[in-house]
């Protein structure tokens, strides 16, 4: 499939990758490893392609954001179809240090698997909204049920569109 016009909503992508809880590891590329394997991939790539472009992306720059929060993603689109695109987010067993701009160890991933620039750029940009709110920051804290998590998002950007 070609690149959609359309862009997929944060739920849809939460929906599409889904939400772990107690991800061991005390480095992010153990992290990684530890989530690969329970995580289910499209066809299209493999979980030792995601993390070595995951484990890339990570020496070249952090992707701690702040907060105890991180998004990791590789350096470009992974994905070829647009329905493969997902969010998963994980909540860590214990922070890990991922020289965060506070100083603050991370607890929790959001892995951002793309197939387009402008979907990936557009979900960085909501994403970076709800981290504003600090009501969303303490209800992350409480790591809340997938469901909690995706009536918060709702609530917090109530004119959430596709396009």
């Amino acid at each position: 499939m070609s690149e959609s016009t359309e862009i997929m909503s944060i739920e849809t992508l939460i929906k599409n990758g889904g939400v772990f809880f107690n991800v061991k590891g005390e480095r992010p590329e153990i992290v990684f490893k530890n989530i690969l394997e329970k995580l289910s991939l499209p066809k299209t790539i493999s979980s030792e392609k995601l993390y070595e472009e995951l484990c890339q992306r990570e020496e070249l720059m952090s992707t701690a954001v702040g907060n105890g929060i991180a998004i990791p993603h590789p350096r470009y689109p992974l994905l070829t179809d647009a329905e493969d695109q997902r969010l998963v987010i994980c909540f860590l067993d214990k922070p890990v240090m991922m020289n965060p701009p506070d100083m603050r160890p991370v607890y929790v991933f959001f892995i951002l698997l793309t197939s387009n620039t402008k979907t990936h750029l557009k979900i960085l940009s909501q994403l970076a909204f709800l981290f504003q709110k600090p009501e969303f920051r303490h209800l992350l804290e409480q790591k809340p049920t997938e469901e909690a998590l995706l009536d918060a998002i709702k609530q917090a950007m109530p004119a959430t569109k596709k396009n």
